[in-house]
């Protein structure tokens, strides 16, 4: 019997499953991803990567594994993206230095394309509105594309 859901194990980002949610019938719906979690200076990130079969996914860890080396600089190019894109004006130095010390990484999707998504959670609640959360979106050289929020 062959696994219908095989594991990809990486050196570097650990083990990687095909995403599933278990639905209140009981039922259980499988995603079009991969998920994974990687430890990244003290700090669970949520992994996540487009494909539903081990040879669509297997591409996009080298380009996973680059933005997770990146990260730190990622990261602050996306806060200051997010600022920026909800910002009246120019954002003060400030600003932008709250919303990294702020908005937390929570999860790194990445997609056959080559993009990138770097979802963000407000620590503070003083961002944005419960339940809601920027993303920045990354090309493939890894500027910011656009800011998009989620809910």
């Amino acid at each position: 019997m062959t696994d219908a859901h095989p594991t990809i194990d990486d050196p570097e980002l650990g083990a990687f499953t095909r995403a599933t949610s278990e639905l209140t019938d009981g039922s259980v719906l499988t995603h079009d991803w991969f998920v994974g979690r990687v430890s990244v200076a003290g700090t669970e990130l949520d992994l996540m990567l487009e494909g539903t079969t081990v040879d669509e996914v297997t591409p996009l860890l080298p380009r996973l594994r680059e933005v997770i080396a990146r990260l730190d600089v990622l990261r602050r190019l996306a806060t200051d993206a997010v600022v920026t894109n909800f910002s009246t004006g120019e954002p003060e130095p400030h600003e932008l230095d709250d919303a990294f010390a702020d908005l937390a990484l929570e999860t790194i999707e990445a997609s056959s394309d080559g993009t990138v998504v770097l979802h963000l959670t407000d620590t503070c609640g003083e961002h944005f509105p419960e339940g809601y959360w920027p993303a920045a979106h990354l090309g493939v050289d890894d500027t910011v594309d656009h800011v998009t929020v989620e809910s």
